[in-house]
Order: structure tokens, then sequence, then C-alpha cells
């Protein structure tokens, strides 16, 4: 095992309390869309260099305006 691979297991606690809690969740529920919710979370947080976009990425957008 190298440093590269120690370094990939190393993982934020808040990572994992974060994932606990989603996967608490959604062996919880039953709902197809909540499922759907929790498994995109779950997602994110273990993939925190995702990229998703902010405000600036879209500065002429109004929330609730059709176009």
């Amino acid at each position: 095992m190298t440093a590269r691979d120690l370094e990939r297991l190393d993982v934020p606690a808040e990572q994992l309390t974060a994932e606990a809690t989603l996967l608490a969740a959604l062996a919880a529920t039953n709902s197809p869309s909540d499922q759907l919710a929790y498994r995109l979370d779950l997602w994110l947080v273990s993939h925190p260099d995702a990229p998703v976009s902010t405000d600036a990425d879209y500065p002429t957008w109004t929330p609730g305006r059709a176009s």
C-alpha cells in the first residue's frame, strides 16, 4: 500500500457522519423520490470535489422566471 492509497482512505469525520446519516435515512424510507434524493446526497457527500453550479455561474438567472 502506497502513501497515495492511504490518502484516499483518509476521510474527514464530518463526511463519515453525513454518509452514515444518509444511509440510515435511505434504509428507513420506502418513498422512491426520497430514496433518489438520499442517493444523490450520498454521492455528493462522498465526492466533495464534484462540480456544482453556483449563482456566479448564472449571473442573469432569476429564480422562478420562465425565461
